[in-house]
Formats: C-alpha cells, sequence, structure tokens
C-alpha cells in the first residue's frame, strides 16, 4: 500500500470538501490504487494551523471547523505561522492550495506552490492567480525538481479540461474556445429572464451563497476574464492577464432588454471568448444575445460550458451541471492521481 501525504493551504469551503472527499474515497483508493491518503498539515486564515506527520484526524479538523473553533488543538507540533515556512517544513508528498484569488497579482498563492516545488512537494492548486500570473516559473521550478504542478479546478471545478487537451488530445492544434465560464452571472441572468430586476437577482446569488458579498468580480467580468486568461495562458499557450480581456460585465443589462430577447426567442449570455490570430490571441468577455441553435443557450442556473475549436475536431464542448465545492474537490483529487499514475 503506497502512502501518501498532504498539505492543506485553506480550509474553507474547497478544503473542506477536499477532507471530506479523501475520507470518502478512502476505500475506492485503497482498493483500485493501492493508494492510502493522510493529511499532514492544514493551514487557515482565522481557524487555525495544525500538523501532525502522523496523519491528522480529518474528521475532527471538519467538526472544529464547522463549529468555527480552532485546529490548534489538533497539532502534534508547534505549527509555523508563515504559511510558506509551514510547506517548508511539514513532511508531504503534495501541497493543495485553495486560497483566495488575487487576480492582479496571484500572489500569495504564486510563493506557495513555489515554496512547496523547491521543498520537494508536488503543487496543486485551485486558485487561478498562479496559473495566469507565474504559469512558465511554476511549470519550469516543477521539471527542474522533478515534480509536477497542477491546476484542474481553475477553471469548471472538476470538469476534465486542462487534461483533456493535455493527455486526450495528443497533435491536435487548439485555435480558439468559447463558453460560458462564470456560473454566477449566469444565475443572474437567468433570474432576470423569470422577473427578477438585476439588483433582485444578484441578492437572491448571495443569498443561496453564488455571489459574494460584494459580487464585483462576477458581475463586472473580472472571475470570466481571469478564466479566459487561464486558459489561453496553458491551453492555447499565449500568456494573457485579465487585464488584456476586452471585457463588460452584466450591469448594463436591464429588464426591458432581457425581455425583448426573450421575446424573440433569445436569451443573454455573458460569453467568454478566445481566438487565434496572427498577432497573438483576441480574448473577450462580454454579454451577447444567443439563439437556439447555440449549445450556449440551454446551459441554465450555475453550469459552465467551454467548446473548443480544433484543426482535427472543429467543436469539441464540455458541460458541466450545477457546480460545487465536492466537484472542485475532485477536480484537485484528480490532480493527485494523475501525478501519482504519470499522467
Amino acid at each position: 500500500m503506497r502512502k501518501v501525504s498532504l498539505i492543506l493551504l485553506g480550509f474553507g469551503n474547497v478544503g473542506q470538501a477536499v477532507a471530506r472527499l479523501i475520507l470518502r474515497k478512502s476505500p475506492v483508493l485503497e482498493d483500485q490504487f493501492q493508494l492510502r491518503v493522510k493529511v499532514n498539515g492544514i493551514a487557515t486564515a482565522r481557524h487555525g494551523r495544525a500538523v501532525d506527520p502522523r496523519g491528522l484526524d480529518l474528521e475532527a479538523a471538519l467538526n472544529l471547523a464547522q463549529q468555527g473553533k480552532s485546529l490548534d488543538v489538533l497539532s502534534y507540533q508547534q505549527a509555523p505561522q508563515d504559511n510558506c515556512e509551514l510547506i517548508r517544513t511539514c513532511p508531504a508528498d503534495a501541497v493543495f492550495e485553495t486560497t483566495p484569488v488575487n487576480h492582479q497579482t496571484g500572489q500569495p498563492a504564486i510563493d506557495h506552490l513555489r515554496a512547496a516545488l523547491v521543498s520537494g512537494k508536488h503543487a496543486v492548486t485551485a486558485n487561478k492567480g498562479p496559473v495566469v500570473h507565474g504559469f512558465q516559473d511554476l511549470n519550469n521550478l516543477a521539471q527542474q525538481n522533478g515534480l509536477r504542478f497542477l491546476y484542474e479546478s481553475t477553471v469548471m471545478d472538476g470538469a476534465p479540461i486542462f487534461s483533456l487537451i493535455r493527455a486526450a488530445l495528443p497533435a491536435a492544434e487548439v485555435r480558439g474556445f468559447h463558453g460560458i465560464l462564470n456560473s454566477c452571472t449566469n444565475l443572474i441572468l437567468e433570474r432576470m429572464e423569470c422577473g427578477d430586476d438585476f439588483e433582485a437577482a444578484v441578492d437572491y446569488a448571495q443569498q443561496i451563497g453564488i455571489a459574494e458579498t460584494d459580487p464585483t468580480a462576477d458581475v463586472d467580468g473580472w472571475d470570466a476574464a481571469i478564466k479566459v486568461a487561464a486558459l489561453s495562458t496553458a491551453v492555447l499557450g499565449v500568456p494573457l492577464t485579465p487585464q488584456q480581456v476586452r471585457r463588460e460585465g452584466i450591469g448594463g443589462i436591464s429588464t426591458q432588454m432581457m425581455q425583448a430577447a426573450l421575446g424573440d426567442g433569445d436569451r443573454w449570455k455573458l460569453v467568454c471568448r478566445a481566438v487565434r490570430t496572427p498577432d497573438g490571441v483576441d480574448a473577450s468577455v462580454q454579454p451577447q444575445r444567443v439563439g437556439p441553435r447555440s449549445p450556449l443557450y440551454s446551459v441554465n442556473g450555475t453550469s459552465s460550458y467551454v467548446e473548443f475549436e480544433t484543426d482535427v475536431l472543429p467543436g469539441l464542448g464540455v458541460l458541466e451541471n450545477d457546480p460545487s465545492p465536492e466537484t472542485t474537490a475532485y477536480g484537485m483529487l484528480a490532480d493527485l492521481l494523475n501525478i501519482l499514475r504519470g499522467v
């Protein structure tokens, strides 16, 4: 039985979902992969941190987090307060990085992942910032140290986007992509179709936990733009930042515009797009009306969709229905398994 140990950097919704998934999938991992996964370190921003080289009690960690209590009581030894120091000193095979995204610089997540790779640990992240702002550096560092840097959960949660292109489409040239990559705005637009005004639709998204207290990153298109930049960087091989993506949010769509589109049989969607050009990549995020013949038309609620255009497959689409922290957690676990399998 092979034993693999992790550090969970971040223990919010996604980090806790990772812990639950490890517990739930333990029999499958042992039976099918001869693999036993344990967590040696957990670092949080508000609920303490714990380190135990023998493996932490994940059930106890989840109970403490759900009660709003500190994880410090689980620590076998003094846990460093600095995240990078914890990564360097806690024995583990891989780091799962789930800290909040920084659209502008990708920090401090880039430093976290760099610390993992320098200290001999694989780096897996659900954070889009490092893919956009540190992709080449982190890839080079991983190769230099015989390690892997993977990031499946950064776009469309656990849907196999990056691994599809990397492993399942050998020798294919990806020429571009388009789709719906922000589930929050998709839900808001659907609520407006049902009669809510913009403010009421945003309130609803906040009430069910899809939108943040400050919804700017979603409604102004920043989250969609950084996902377009991540796909361009990692799939098209052309580095982009969110600032280089032409961006328009959904704040200008009125109830009257929504009803006019519905009257014509169309729907408003926040469409993400990137296509290769002789000068690089033309990338955009903007509201568009789409008709019933478009696959984007039937993408409902919090679902997402991306369609790739390649030289051998004119249109290859991936649809993800109603994602959750659990689907994000699965993308990270899949990354770990692909690392161990050498995929």
